[in-house]
């Protein structure tokens, strides 16, 4: 497990929090009733469900562990202090892809909150990385796996 500091967004904890208030309560208790019912097939050496059970059971324990030691070294980003004269962790941050002439925005997030799909990005991955302390109208140089890509900063909002 990972002993760094976790950078999120308030919604980011309140996110993880769930996750685990969900997997202590709803998740173990679906999981206990499975392990009971496949208890009820008898011999243990061949039952499939009874297996199965306890590896989504020590799953679940993996996994809650894992968002508490998350938790624990939170460091929630305070919206109030979200500079938008640099880039940083908070940010939404429209570029123009140099190479494709296409207008990109991203939001800054910390690793754990990670969602491609609405664009949030880790201030840890390639882009991120490059855009991290860029100011508006700056050039930045990303290595992605496809090369080099070269962004500039159109915008940087809250």
């Amino acid at each position: 497990m990972e002993d760094k500091e976790v950078l999120l967004t308030q919604e980011g904890y309140d996110n993880l929090e769930k996750e685990v208030e969900f997997l202590k309560t709803e998740k173990r208790a679906e999981i206990s009733e499975r392990i009971k019912v496949a208890l009820g097939f008898g011999d243990l050496s061949e039952n499939s469900e009874y297996d199965e059970a306890k590896n989504s059971q020590a799953a679940n324990e993996t996994r809650i562990a894992e968002l508490e030691n998350k938790l624990r070294y939170a460091r929630i980003i305070d919206e109030s202090e979200i500079d938008t004269k640099k880039v940083q962790v908070g940010n939404k941050v429209k570029v123009l892809d140099m190479e494709y002439k296409e207008e990109l925005e991203y939001t800054i997030v910390g690793s754990t909150e990670v969602d491609l799909a609405q664009g949030k990005i880790s201030n840890e991955s390639p882009i991120g990385s490059a855009l991290m302390g860029a100011t508006k109208n700056q050039i930045v140089e990303a290595k992605v796996p496809a090369g080099v890509a070269k962004y500039k900063i159109i915008s940087i909002n809250k």
